[in-house]
């Protein structure tokens, strides 16, 4: 049974990118009839951030992207979380040492750093590794008995990989295709630290294996670590998961990974959800809090990367599982384009039912202390959406529903406007107050006929009489707009429009 995991570090919020891993893991489990995994890796405490947990948790959950198993929802596999499997890591660092694949070393912080301004000294770099740890300080160049006193002694220490000599290793990435890389220039990571607790690598390959995880699809960024989390494997003698690395999510401009910096320059969310740093009280905005629907959204960016194998775009979840395929993930880094984001939420905003629209529309009016009937929302809805990305922008667009516009568009008149205009109001205002009805359609057929009767420029005509009551020559159908604000307001605003012009 294929069964794959999303393994995030609770070290602050969830990136896009990190998103888009959780969810193609996901639509690989479901297209296989697998199991999906929610592992919390969180064994490096001195970058642990409060909430960071809850806020993974809540970004995935809004995305609609469930787990079978994980830290809060259980499983036989458990804990799953890394903090909690300390015992675990031990037995198997011991199995390493004892077959000789391990060792210990015992250089302080400031003996290293010593050594590495040494080599810089030199035009080197300085790796721990192959070329040098029998120089060094560690079991492989002190005696037994030497090692048990510094064990002993309480004094710190690591263990290190030891990683074979002479070795090439070869990997086939799902992805990437074949991966060759000669063991000389893999450090000895270290996989056990002085505080006790293992690192990610070899927590990692640990928890894999005994979750039984047959597929491992993850970022790029991970791509340098996977020779020797091979090299791991095959030190525990263990069957290896395939491996799949995505590309990364690129800037709009392509220029480098996208950040949470050029966000904020930029202008755009690239957090699913807000999110409030909490030492320095910084708050970062979120696709949802701007607006975003959540399917339109991992519709968005299931395509940063992949796509069905054909030139759709608007998919739902259950097509989106039925056609995935890593085969047709890219190599490349995938552009992130904040336009096309909008474009997806707009498409989503067009198709959803209108009572759903006209309910959020009538809860955004209420937040600016606007209270309308449902019946009324909806009505303004089923006009505004079209023009609209956002059901937010919908209400920021439609305040000429609600009150007259303070002022009117200069530009506009000047464009619109003639030596008529005033004329063609007081005109229309008296054919408004003999009108028995004020629909839209009996609004439509006065101006019609007056416009045809009088021979006018339709455009000049109807902007000069949208621009008194909008306050410019946008917006949606004019004679809907008349109907909902009633007659004595439509001619309130005519009145005072006539000013302008």
């Amino acid at each position: 049974m294929v069964r794959v995991r999303f393994a995030p570090s609770p070290t602050g919020p969830l990136h896009i990118g990190g998103v888009r891993t959780a969810l193609y893991n996901y639509l690989f489990a479901k297209k296989n009839n697998g199991v999906f995994i929610l592992r919390i890796e969180d064994t490096d405490q001195n970058r642990f951030v409060p909430g960071a947990e809850e806020y993974i948790l809540e970004s995935l959950e809004w995305c609609g992207i469930k787990f079978d198993e994980g830290v809060h929802v259980g499983g036989k596999y458990g804990p799953y979380k890394q903090s909690l499997r300390a015992n675990i890591y031990a037995e198997y660092i011991n199995i390493l040492i004892k077959n000789d694949k391990a060792y210990y070393a015992f250089e302080t912080s400031e003996e290293l750093n010593a050594l590495r301004k040494d080599y810089e000294s030199r035009g080197e770099t300085f790796q721990y590794g192959i070329n040098n740890r029998t120089k060094l300080k560690n079991s492989l160049t002190l005696s037994s008995s030497e090692v048990g006193d510094l064990l002993n002694s309480g004094n710190p220490y690591v263990i290190r990989f030891k990683v074979p000599e002479n070795k090439e290793v070869i990997i086939n990435d799902i992805i990437r295709g074949e991966v060759r890389v000669k063991s000389e220039i893999i450090d000895d990571k270290i996989l056990f630290k002085s505080d006790g607790l293992p690192t990610y690598h070899l927590a990692n390959i640990v928890d894999d294996h005994l979750m039984d995880i047959t597929h491992v699809i993850r970022g790029e960024e991970w791509l340098p670590s996977l020779p020797l989390h091979v090299l791991l494997y095959e030190a525990f003698e263990w069957e290896m998961p395939e491996f799949a690395h995505l590309p990364l999510i690129l800037r709009p401009d392509g220029n480098g990974k996208l950040s949470k910096r050029d966000g904020d320059r930029l202008g755009f969310s690239v957090y699913p959800i807000t999110w409030k740093d909490p030492k320095s009280g910084e708050i970062y905005r979120g696709f949802r809090e701007d607006g975003y629907y959540p399917e339109a959204f991992v519709n968005m960016l299931a395509l940063l990367g992949w796509n069905p194998g054909d030139d759709r775009e608007i998919m739902s979840m259950q097509e989106m599982i039925e056609a995935f395929d890593l085969r047709h993930v890219h190599k490349a880094g995938a552009r992130f384009d904040p336009i096309k984001a909008q474009w997806f939420n707009h498409v989503y905003l067009q198709a959803r039912d209108i009572k759903l629209v006209a309910e959020e529309f009538k809860n955004e009016l209420s937040k600016l202390g606007i209270d309308i009937t449902i019946e009324k929302a909806e009505y303004i809805s089923e006009m505004m959406r079209e023009r609209a990305n956002f059901v937010k922008e919908m209400v920021t667009e439609s305040m000429f529903f609600f009150k007259a516009p303070e002022e009117l568009d200069a530009k506009a008149i000047k464009k619109w406007g003639t030596e008529k205009s005033v004329e063609w109001i007081n005109d229309i205002i008296e054919k408004f107050e003999e009108m028995p009805t004020f629909e839209s359609s009996t609004i439509d057929e006065v101006m019609n006929t007056y416009v045809k009767e009088r021979e006018l420029k339709a455009g000049n005509f109807y902007n000069t009489i949208r621009i008194c009551i909008v306050g410019t020559s946008k917006g949606p159908h004019l004679s809907k707009i008349m109907q909902y604000i009633g007659k004595e307001e439509t001619i309130s605003r005519l009145e005072k429009g006539k000013k302008y012009f």
